[in-house]
């Protein structure tokens, strides 16, 4: 009798212990997790090739078959430029291309934004597209170092209202253009010693009063003035 009790305790007794364990059971693969870090990295991989297509930065070689392309696919042929006293607006002359193409690009990128008037020379020329912030260098820097050629054959001359390119000051005997800065002639009837090295590249048509105001600011030595004349925005149309 006791044998048979001490059996009936074991029998049960191994039987509480095999309920007890885990029974393995089967898993579906985590694959959401899986995909979720796959598409991630494609999403990662598109944002950093994204990145290096808009890291163009232009230099001495590629600038001139550079906006030669950039010309073609231009629908624009004007910027109005809006400053701190007022606005005007420029036209730009179709067969002067590389230059056009260079203004009508710098002021799509933001570039002449938030910079300045910073030469005025009496009953002469405004100048504009520089400034002493930080931030203008930091906006060269990004599109480029490149300088334009010289396109002085198409006829046009150095009137009233033309604007114009600046030549480079930096080891520059064939008088390149220095890209970010232009100048408006404000003499009457005009400035034509300056046809034969710079290059007329559009004309104020609206707005030459403000052209006017900015030149008879009062200015310091070196002919910057004494109040900054910010150019707010420029707005290629």
């Amino acid at each position: 009798m006791v044998r048979i009790q001490f059996l009936l305790i074991t029998l049960f007794t191994t039987f509480l212990v095999m309920s007890c364990k885990d029974t393995p059971t089967k898993e579906k693969p985590n694959t959401t997790k899986t995909e979720t870090l796959t598409d991630s990295s494609q999403t990662k991989a598109t944002e950093i090739k994204e990145e290096v297509e808009e890291a163009f930065v232009l230099d001495e070689d590629n600038a001139i078959p550079f906006f030669f392309e950039y010309s073609k696919t231009l629908k624009e042929d004007k910027v109005k430029l809006t400053t701190n006293l007022g606005s005007f607006t420029i036209q730009l002359y179709d067969n002067v291309p590389y230059h056009k193409a260079n203004f009508i690009y710098l002021s799509k990128k933001g570039y002449f934004d938030h910079t300045m008037f910073h030469r005025v020379v009496k009953n002469f020329i405004i100048q504009g597209g520089n400034s002493d912030d930080v931030e203008t260098a930091r906006k060269r820097n990004e599109i480029g170092r490149y300088l334009l050629p010289p396109d002085t054959k198409k006829g046009y001359r150095h009137d009233r209202g033309t604007i114009s390119m600046p030549s480079s000051e930096t080891d520059n005997p064939h008088k390149l253009a220095s890209p970010f800065e232009f100048f408006i002639v404000v003499t009457k009837p005009g400035s034509y010693h300056l046809d034969a090295g710079y290059t007329p590249f559009g004309r104020v048509i609206e707005g030459m009063d403000v052209v006017d105001l900015i030149n008879s600011q009062p200015v310091e030595q070196g002919d910057w003035p004494v109040q900054n004349i910010y150019i707010l925005k420029a707005e290629a149309f």
